[in-house]
């Protein structure tokens, strides 16, 4: 165990656990600190970062990040605390996003001089990967989804992206070579699966709100280095961070929450912050608690939608793009991690929504995605990975699926009454709590802010990009 511990704030510093060094709880403990709180980080593995960090890998000794991350414009929450502790510098901003079906014709996304809602006219124009009547298909769904702004969204809550697609008559070409590709990516399901409230708004926010709110980050440096200055921030700031250390349980008196139990004792605490998965949570927490708190007698309802990441190493370049977007193959993105001191290249494979890739081999993984590097990168044809590095992150997010809005809990419990009452100094954060976006980096931050302002009544969530002038007329707000 790693035990970090701040200088002593003084008695006036209110003790807060936090179960999770992930985003959530990464994100909550820094707005602690703001608040003048002591914040107990507990983490159960070696590192901040959860599921969005590096791990050194033991064939090699190389440090790769366990997936490929990606920030947009969009994500308030997400680059307020990069800002936070001092680590924006270390994201690229990338305005054109690169498709491809294989065959090395590249297209090119990129927002022109018109204004948004209307800024991809013209590259999506210039696109040579759909048809003139695709691109109709497309603006007339695109259209539809513009018109029925925020509220509208919340209609189709309870039916997929699937359904909303076809109603707005989109075909099954379109729907597989177009809508999928960004919607699995950014929801980690596919079209007849996510609830459409997810996807719509994707697209709303992230693509047509704003000509920035598309834009991507990429981090330049490992992600674990994104999560170092955190822990100088926590313990500076009178903190702790406990890593290596598993939760075991929550102690509960039968109105409040006293701590956490770790295999070595109790960690007291005035208020404990959940930042822990649903599933994870559903494991510590007493039968007790569990009738005491409306917010934890839904955890069984929630779903895992898995991610698989495949790191490759070309023994020469075989990509000069930052990323791609491929379509019509396996693979979904490649992203371009650069070239190593020997003068090889490492590539970083990302297919997400991967259920049918869970249970298949290595050997078969590494065949089924060379053959679509070949196609898609024809500099690769002739050539084999020297080395292959496969991640299966099979509880990646919580599945956005249709009605699980409904079952996600906020950060405090609720008001006294019928549906409300609950554990008065418990919170919880995590992405898949109700914080009003899809399982993302964004998600996650959001709900650990959202956590320390129910637990200090200082902070919160960050503000949204504003609607750009034309979008709001048009009926995007």
């Amino acid at each position: 165990m790693a035990h970090l511990e701040g200088e002593e704030r003084g008695a006036v510093s209110k003790r807060v656990a936090i179960i999770g060094g992930g985003l959530a709880g990464i994100a909550a403990a820094v707005r602690l600190i703001e608040a003048d709180c002591h914040p107990i980080l507990i983490e159960t593995s070696k590192r901040l970062g959860g599921r969005a960090t590096s791990f050194v890998d033991p064939r090699t000794g190389e440090m790769l990040d366990n997936c490929q991350h990606v920030l947009m414009g969009c994500c308030t929450n997400l680059i307020d605390l990069y800002e936070r502790i001092g680590v924006l510098e270390f994201i690229k901003w990338h305005r054109s996003v690169y498709w491809t079906s294989g065959r090395g014709e590249i297209d090119e996304m990129k927002a022109g001089w018109l204004p948004a809602p209307i800024h991809f006219t013209n590259s999506m124009r210039r696109m040579r990967l759909y048809s003139l009547g695709d691109k109709r298909q497309i603006a007339r769904a695109m259209w539809r989804i513009i018109r029925l702004g925020s509220k509208g969204r919340f209609a189709w809550r309870d039916r997929t992206f699937g359904e909303f697609l076809r109603e707005c008559r989109q075909s099954d070409s379109i729907i597989r070579r177009f809508w999928n590709a960004i919607i699995v990516s950014a929801c980690n399901l596919d079209v007849d699966r996510v609830g459409a409230g997810f996807a719509l708004q994707v697209f709303q926010e992230g693509f047509l709100a704003n000509k920035w709110s598309y834009t991507m980050g990429l981090a330049t440096v490992p992600l674990r280095e994104l999560y170092e200055p955190v822990v100088q921030l926590i313990v500076k700031g009178g903190g702790e961070i406990l890593l290596g250390e598993s939760a075991r349980g929550i102690a509960y008196e039968g109105s409040k929450v006293t701590g956490v139990v770790l295999a070595d004792g109790l960690v007291e605490a005035a208020d404990v912050i959940s930042a822990l998965p649903f599933d994870r949570l559903d494991k510590i927490i007493s039968d007790t608690m569990r009738k005491a708190d409306t917010r934890l007698q839904t955890l069984d309802r929630f779903k895992h939608s898995p991610i698989l990441g495949v790191h490759l190493f070309f023994d020469q370049p075989v990509m000069d793009l930052p990323h791609l977007t491929v379509v019509d193959h396996d693979i979904q993105w490649l992203f371009n991690k650069g070239i190593l001191e020997d003068g090889s290249q490492h590539l970083h494979i990302v297919i997400s929504g991967a259920d049918e890739w869970m249970d298949r081999s290595e050997e078969d993984i590494t065949e089924r995605i060379v053959f679509d590097i070949h196609q898609a990168l024809p500099s690769s044809v002739g050539l084999e990975p020297v080395r292959v590095r496969i991640i299966k992150e099979k509880r990646a997010t919580f599945a956005p699926l249709p009605g699980v809005d409904q079952f996600r809990p906020a950060a405090a419990p609720g008001t006294v009454g019928l549906g409300g009452g609950g554990i008065r100094n418990l919170f919880l954060a995590g992405d898949w709590c109700d914080v009003g976006w899809p399982a993302t980096m964004e998600g996650a931050v959001r709900s650990g802010y959202a956590a320390a302002e129910a637990a200090t009544g200082e902070g919160g969530i960050v503000e949204n990009i504003p609607v750009a002038p034309l979008a709001r007329l048009l009926g995007l707000r």
